[in-house]
């Protein structure tokens, strides 16, 4: 008969199954680099954790900038970007860095200021209209000056209308959404910031919102896979199974379901 096995016996068996064990208990991890809208607005804290219940596969955010997202895809350094820029991310993809776009939801764009409105947006008829009165007035003008989605809106609008955003108070700050509404609260401004933004913080601020509803302030999103012909260390799968639930019938409904104050802060786009 055999005897019982030693101490060091079992040791060495509790071992085998630990690290045979280990591939089940590691969770795989992928890189999403977003906007800061999507992480102010706290959409993401809503959707990541239904997402990893599901899957296992962890999310790693770095909320930046759509400009500084997109050279994060473009570097190989996530493996995903989630922006709001429709003719960068048009040419992030052509240059082949990105691949399969896909929409995902979308929202708008708002301007905001001091309540007495010392320049009158109130009275104005379309946006264009409303930064030229900004730039004649004397009153701050707080941009974000970051290559974000929100700041591209912003340079686009300048563009056209007859005012350069050069005058006296206009402050590129080179900060996140929610640092600038801050800043244009403490300095009774006027500020471009998406809605989803605005609806999470406005209790916070003295401001109100000032202009709204023109078809020139659209805020579309989409959700590229970093091209793994480029960078063959990302997590091609993983991210793809991500950016499909994203686009699913069941990512959909929780974009949709997402709201602050009763007011839902971004509408699903994927169908």
């Amino acid at each position: 008969m055999f005897g019982s096995p030693s101490r060091w016996q079992q040791t060495g068996a509790l071992l085998l199954v630990l690290v045979l064990a280990l591939p089940l208990f590691a969770a795989e991890r992928i890189r999403l680099a977003t906007t800061t809208s999507t992480y102010n607005s706290g959409l993401l804290d809503a959707l990541l954790p239904e997402f990893e219940r599901a899957t296992g596969i962890q999310v790693q955010v770095l909320s930046v900038g759509t400009g500084q997202a997109l050279r994060l895809g473009r570097d190989g350094d996530v493996d995903l970007v989630m922006t709001h820029a429709p003719a960068a991310e048009e040419a992030f993809v052509e240059a082949g860095h990105g691949i399969d776009p896909r929409r995902l939801m979308y929202n708008d764009f708002v301007l905001v200021g001091p309540a007495n409105d010392p320049v009158g947006l109130r009275e104005s008829e379309g946006v264009v209209e409303a930064f030229e009165r900004i730039a004649r007035g004397n009153t701050p003008f707080i941009s974000r000056g970051d290559d974000s989605g929100t700041h591209k809106k912003e340079l686009e609008l300048w563009a056209r209308t007859h005012e350069n955003p050069n005058f006296t108070h206009y402050y590129a700050v080179g900060q996140g959404m929610g640092r600038v509404l801050l800043m244009a609260s403490e300095m009774q401004g006027y500020t471009l910031t998406d809605r989803g933004t605005w609806l999470a913080m406005h209790s916070r601020l003295d401001l109100e919102l000032l202009a709204e509803g023109s078809i020139d302030l659209a805020n579309p999103y989409q959700v590229i896979l970093v091209n793994p012909q480029r960078h063959p260390h990302v997590q091609l799968a993983a991210a793809t199974q991500f950016r499909d639930w994203l686009v699913s019938a069941e990512g959909q409904a929780l974009i949709g379901r997402f709201t602050v104050d009763g007011e839902p802060l971004f509408f699903p786009d994927a169908d």
